[in-house]
């Protein structure tokens, strides 16, 4: 795939996106992958600005990411977090004293008057990273779940909860105000991607804010290359995450039939290519009826091989 200069434009959320990003960008040309990030998670914590998604596809794209949790830095230390928690701070979400440095600098420049895009822009350049990351917005939008316990925000639902409450439903505060990435616009409006890479994403509360700010998924479905959506849900089970539990919880088939279901429901006529694990193989003539072609290979992605693999597959798939 290196030889060809097509462009392609991603959608990702944390640790699943993340994994085919690092797969796409080893076997793109250097600056032909655009992501455009979710934000809809991030949130203030210890009085910094955190950006979960955005920094799990920046440490991962760059090589330090812990290769064991997916998210945060590989060698951290925690002597901060040891000190916050003598003086009994709220610690429930663990931020490295190395990860800190990203937090405090990140949030010094917003207060300075900079936008997220171009802090963003700014650690990919510092971290190497040659991808072109995105946030969604520079607008602050952010996941609320409906649950049995209340309203809470995404990530008490996700870590301080560790996702035992039971979901009812996702809203997005700021949503309607928001305004899509500039350049993420740019790149549709100019139909300069060849075509777009749903990353195996949690559909509800990673891909949802994306496609739902701003008029995104209609500009992605004017585009003129294909959309390709990989099924996070593999064999009835979420390969990374709460998207199965969800899925139970809201009365949906936790199945890729499931997932496509979602998405033909939502999004009509967006997905142009649905990409299923073989596992999943017997689904495929029922989402064939949806109106997607689908693509069976494997999608479980447990080594750098496996990512580049889909990576790959996925490309064939989208440039033909």
């Amino acid at each position: 795939m290196r030889g060809t200069d097509a462009s392609i434009l991603a959608l990702s959320g944390g640790v699943g996106g993340a994994k085919l990003c690092l797969g796409l960008a080893d076997v793109l040309p250097p600056a032909a992958l655009h992501i455009a990030s979710n934000t809809a998670d991030d949130f203030e914590h210890l009085g910094l600005t955190i950006c979960p998604d955005i920094d799990t596809v920046l440490y991962t794209l760059a090589g330090v990411s812990n290769q064991r949790q997916g998210w945060g830095l590989e060698g951290e230390s925690w002597q901060v977090l040891a000190a916050l928690e003598s003086l009994s701070a709220d610690t429930w979400f663990r931020l490295g004293d190395r990860d800190l440095a990203t937090h405090l600098w990140r949030t010094g420049q917003l207060a300075a008057g900079c936008s997220l895009s171009t802090l963003t822009a700014e650690l990919a350049r510092r971290l190497g990273v040659t991808a072109r990351l995105y946030p969604m917005s520079d607008d602050r939008v952010s996941t609320v779940v409906h649950s049995d316990e209340g309203d809470l925000p995404f990530q008490h639902y996700f870590v301080r909860r560790q996702c035992q409450p039971r979901v009812g439903g996702f809203s997005f505060a700021g949503l309607a105000e928001a305004r899509l990435q500039a350049d993420i616009v740019a790149l549709c409006r100019q139909q300069a991607v060849s075509g777009v890479i749903i990353c195996p994403s949690n559909p509800f509360v990673s891909v949802a804010p994306i496609l739902q700010l701003d008029g995104c998924w209609q500009l992605l479905r004017e585009l003129r290359g294909p959309v390709l959506a990989v099924c996070p849900i593999v064999g009835g089970r979420a390969i990374k995450g709460p998207a199965a539990k969800m899925m139970a919880e809201l009365a949906l088939p936790v199945t890729a039939l499931g997932v496509a279901e979602y998405y033909a429901r939502h999004y009509p006529g967006l997905v142009d290519i649905f990409v299923i694990d073989h596992s999943d193989a017997t689904l495929a003539a029922d989402i064939q009826m949806l109106g997607m072609e689908v693509r069976v290979t494997a999608t479980v992605m447990q080594t750098r091989a496996d990512k580049q693999a889909l990576a790959q597959d996925c490309l064939q798939q989208v440039l033909g």
